[in-house]
């Protein structure tokens, strides 16, 4: 029998996410960008039969993948953010929690998620541009010395 106080718990329950490199609980510093696919071999990959995969990216231009999302985290050990690539996986019993499968997220991951700037940088930026928005002190003005 269940105490009063646990069916009365509005509130959700923190996702328990470990580091897969120190298997400590990670601490989200992001929202959560969710990924989409164009492509239907990424469908069968995830369990979908080919011809129901083919199908849906016929009839639409993208796919939404449940469950799976890119998410930065913070690592008590590591003491550094990285972004992981998350998979939920849903509890076969409801009264136990979910379990979530955490990788390093690889790059070409970046191009399937939604409104996620690439830690990167845009390719369209030019070198000069990109170290200028980096520094912070005075030495800004050495790149625009002239000669006389």
């Amino acid at each position: 029998m269940q105490r009063r106080c646990d069916r009365n718990r509005k509130r959700s329950k923190r996702r328990a996410i470990y580091c897969p490199i120190h298997h400590c609980l990670l601490q989200s510093v992001s929202p959560k960008y969710s990924l989409y696919t164009d492509r239907a071999g990424q469908l069968q990959q995830r369990g979908m039969s080919r011809r129901n995969a083919l199908l849906l990216t016929a009839n639409q231009t993208t796919v939404a993948l449940p469950g799976e999302w890119l998410e930065a985290f913070w690592c008590d050990e590591c003491q550094k953010t990285r972004w992981y690539h998350v998979r939920k996986q849903d509890a076969a019993d409801s009264s136990k929690a979910a379990t979530y499968d955490v990788s390093i997220a690889p790059p070409e991951l970046w191009q399937q998620a939604s409104q996620l700037i690439d830690p990167r940088g845009n390719p369209s930026v030019g070198e000069f541009t990109r170290r200028q928005a980096r520094m912070t002190s005075d030495r800004q003005i050495k790149d625009f010395s002239f000669i006389y």
